[in-house]
C-alpha cells in the first residue's frame, strides 16, 4: 500500500509550525535560481521554471521562499503564474530590504517607506492579500532597527503580514529585533562546510524560531572521492548534495532547508534527501569534518554562485 511520502516525499522531512500556527514540511524550495544571470531578468526557459514550481508542490513542498529582489520580482511573478490560486497548506515566504541597481549587485535599503512599497508590490505580484512570512532581507545599518522592524509590525497590524522574519543577522541583532516584534524565523548562510551562524542556530532552536539556511547545499573538499561525504553517500545510494541536506535536517528540528534549482530533475533529487536518515556515527563524522568559524556580516556582499 502506498504511503503519503511515496507521492509527497518532502513530507518525510517532518513538520515545523511557523509562529506556532502555520505548519510546513521542513524541506522547502528556494526560488532565487528561477531568474536570469546575476539573479536579474527572466530565466532562459520560463516554462521550465513553472514546471519546477508545480513539481515542487506535487512532491509535498509546502514552503516556497522568494524575495522581491529576485529578478527583481521575476521569481514572485513566476510563482503566481505557476501556483495561484495557492493550496491551503502552501506558505509563500518573501523578503524585502535589498535594492537591485543591476545584475549581481545587492545593497541594503531599509527605509520604512521603501519596505512598505515593496510589500505592496509583492502582494500584487504574488496575488495575495496577506503574506504568511515576510522577512527583512538585510538590516540596513543606515536606518534604525526600530524603524525597519517597526514598519513591518505596522504592516502586520494592518493584516498584510502574518509573521515576521529576519535574514543574515547575528544573535545580538536577532535578540534586539525580538524586543520590537515577534520574530518567527531567521535566514542565514549555513551549510555543512560553512557554519559561521552556529550561534544563531543555537539561539533559534532555544527559542523555537525557524532557522532557514540559504545556500544549504555545499560539500566542497568533503565530497572528494573517498572523503566522508562521498563514503556516506555511497552507503545510502545517494549523492553528496543529498547527504548535505540530510545532515541539515538531522542537525536541528528548527532547520528548514530551501535548496533551489531551475531543473525538475535536480528538484526531485533534492527532495528525495528528506527520506535519508543518517546514523549517529554518520552524523558525528560529518559534524566533525569542519569546524565552525567566527560570525561575520557585512554591508556589501556577493551571493555565492549556485550550480543548477
Amino acid at each position: 500500500m502506498a504511503t503519503p511520502t511515496d507521492s509527497r516525499p518532502a513530507a518525510a522531512s517532518g513538520l515545523f509550525a511557523l509562529g506556532g500556527d502555520r505548519p510546513v514540511h521542513r524541506l522547502g524550495y528556494g526560488s532565487m535560481q528561477l531568474t536570469g544571470p546575476g539573479v536579474w531578468g527572466d530565466p532562459k526557459d520560463p516554462d521550465e521554471a513553472v514546471r519546477v514550481l508545480r513539481r515542487a508542490v506535487e512532491l509535498g513542498v509546502t514552503l516556497i521562499d522568494t524575495a522581491d529582489s529576485y529578478g527583481p520580482f521575476v521569481s514572485e511573478q513566476l510563482i503566481k503564474r505557476a501556483l495561484h490560486p495557492y493550496a491551503d497548506d502552501l506558505v509563500i515566504a518573501t523578503k524585502a530590504g535589498l535594492s537591485r541597481p543591476g545584475p549581481g549587485v545587492w545593497r541594503p535599503l531599509g527605509r520604512p517607506e521603501y519596505l512598505r512599497q515593496q510589500l505592496e508590490l509583492s502582494l500584487r505580484n504574488l496575488g495575495l492579500e496577506s503574506i504568511d512570512l515576510y522577512q527583512l532581507h538585510r538590516i540596513d545599518p543606515q536606518v534604525p532597527l526600530a524603524d525597519q522592524v517597526g514598519e513591518l509590525t505596522l504592516l502586520q497590524q494592518e493584516g498584510k503580514i502574518r509573521h515576521i522574519g529576519l535574514s543574515q543577522v547575528t544573535v545580538d541583532q536577532l535578540a534586539a529585533a525580538r524586543k520590537l516584534a515577534t520574530i518567527v524565523s531567521v535566514q542565514n548562510l549555513y551549510n555543512l562546510t560553512t557554519r559561521d551562524a552556529e550561534s544563531v542556530l543555537d539561539y533559534a532552536e532555544a527559542n523555537d524560531i525557524a532557522f532557514i539556511p540559504w545556500f544549504p547545499i555545499a560539500t566542497g573538499e568533503l565530497a572528494k572521492r573517498g572523503g566522508p561525504v562521498d563514503t556516506i553517500a555511497d552507503a545510502h545510494d545517494a549523492t553528496p548534495a543529498q547527504v548535505a541536506l540530510a545532515w541539515l535536517l538531522r542537525r536541528s528540528p528548527v532547520i528548514l532547508p530551501i535548496p533551489g534549482t531551475s531543473s525538475v530533475a535536480h528538484l526531485e533529487e533534492n527532495v528525495a534527501a528528506a527520506g535519508i536518515t543518517l546514523g549517529d556515527d554518520e552524523f558525528a563524522t560529518l559534524s566533525g569534518a569542519t569546524a565552525p568559524a567566527g560570525e561575520t556580516t557585512g554591508r556589501r556582499f556577493r551571493l555565492p554562485k549556485l550550480g543548477h
